[in-house]
């Protein structure tokens, strides 16, 4: 099985005419980007890298004066980007009401719902191993750009460990952030497949709000993931940002800019240890079982308005992006199971009753057996018996909707 993580280095640069050279590079890059965005949008969002390569590829030279990798570069980028957008559509389907009945429905969205083309706004590049970029045995990184290649030092602690042959570098991506340069490079290496055979521990973890993650093992062991101190956080992040939005002078967008990348550095600090915590605590040969929420919201409408918003949601597919690599790391797996009845099913005898979940409380509390526990943990013992289904030979595993045991 290959596994890929992301070296993130700094980048020094020595003199003024490299650091022109990466910026005209880039802006190249991006306004090509959004040239190819167009033509999908105008196209019925055809992603065909051999139709859009024979369509595109002259007219991206000629306008932008971009070498041939490049030009290659730019229609990967953008196919790429559309793809996103498409899972996360899919991934976040529209709600509403219906005005008669009350009911809610969800309808999935697709690339059809955009309104206009997708916007590559922040200037960037991708560059190609070997051809766009490469590493030297100097220690130092060649770079192509339009002016020709450059030769910069890497800045990036840790960066040999990927050097001892088992790791493969691929696509890197080229950005500034804060005055500084930084190049993204893709790494790939080889690990061995999970084997369901050696597996020591079969964990069931519930995500959420209240508790960012519980998890429930196969020996009845229960951790949970407080998420109170980081919610309140993100509460005062929220009003920060009410406040800035209020002036709407130049000053509080440039401290909005900065405020909103210090809280997406924030979270995924959160969700590098919150996964790294899970994956140390159980070691290697485990299964990690996680509940799909695909459509799933945590919006909670009985709390003041002011409240909601920070109450809604959490990074979960990145905690989830975390937790799965490094699990790799450690012979480890992560599979998804369906999250139907899951808070709603007395793992005791059951039984699947809705009113049987207290949400002001977080108790569940079976009408049918009298078992009681607090609701989050009863939902990671639900989806941990899922994960053991899992490992017995069921693909799809999940529980259908029954009235006795």
């Amino acid at each position: 099985m290959e596994m890929q993580v992301t070296i993130k280095t700094k980048l020094k640069i020595s003199n003024f005419e490299i650091a022109w050279s990466f910026s005209k590079t880039m802006e190249q890059y991006r306004q090509a980007c959004n040239y190819v965005s167009e033509y999908i949008f105008n196209h019925d969002f055809d992603m065909k890298q051999s139709r859009l390569n024979k369509e595109l590829y002259t007219k991206l030279r000629n306008l932008f004066s971009l070498k041939s990798q490049m030009a290659q570069s730019v229609i990967r980028t953008v196919i790429a980007r559309y793809k996103t957008v498409k899972t996360q559509m899919a991934r976040r389907p529209y709600k509403y009401q219906d005005q008669n009945t009350g009911e809610w429905y969800r309808e999935v969205r697709d690339l059809t719902w955009l309104h206009k083309p997708i916007s590559f706004n922040r200037p960037q590049v991708d560059l190609q191993r070997n051809r766009d970029w490469s590493y030297l045995s100097s220690g130092q990184l060649s770079i192509n750009t339009l002016d020709g290649r450059v030769k910069v030092d890497p800045i990036c602690r840790g960066f040999n460990q990927y050097l001892d042959g088992t790791w493969k570098f691929g696509l890197a991506k080229l950005l500034k952030s804060s005055g500084k340069w930084y190049l993204h490079i893709s790494a790939t290496k080889e690990v061995a497949d999970f084997n369901k055979q050696t597996v020591k521990h079969v964990v069931g973890l519930d995500r959420g709000l209240r508790f960012l993650a519980t998890s429930y093992d196969e020996q009845g062991k229960t951790a949970f993931f407080d998420g109170q101190a980081i919610m309140r956080k993100r509460a005062k992040y929220q009003k920060l940002r009410a406040t800035l939005q209020a002036k709407g002078t130049k000053s509080a967008k440039r401290r909005l800019k900065k405020l909103s990348g210090r809280e997406n550095r924030w979270i995924s600090d959160v969700n590098h240890c919150l996964s790294k915590t899970l994956v140390q605590k159980y070691g290697a040969n485990t299964l990690f079982v996680l509940e799909n929420l695909n459509g799933v919201s945590f919006e909670r409408t009985d709390l003041p308005k002011a409240l909601r918003n920070q109450n809604k949601s959490w990074a979960f597919y990145q905690l989830e992006q975390f937790l799965t690599y490094k699990a790799h790391l450690h012979n480890s797996e992560v599979v998804e199971v369906s999250a139907k009845y899951t808070s709603q099913r007395c793992p005791k005898c059951g039984v699947i009753k809705k009113d049987n979940r207290n949400h002001e409380k977080h108790e569940y509390h079976c009408d049918n057996c009298s078992y009681r526990s607090n609701d989050d943990r009863i939902g990671a013992m639900n989806i941990q018996l899922l994960g053991t289904q899992y490992i017995s030979g069921q693909e799809q595993p999940k529980f259908e909707l029954t009235t006795n045991a």
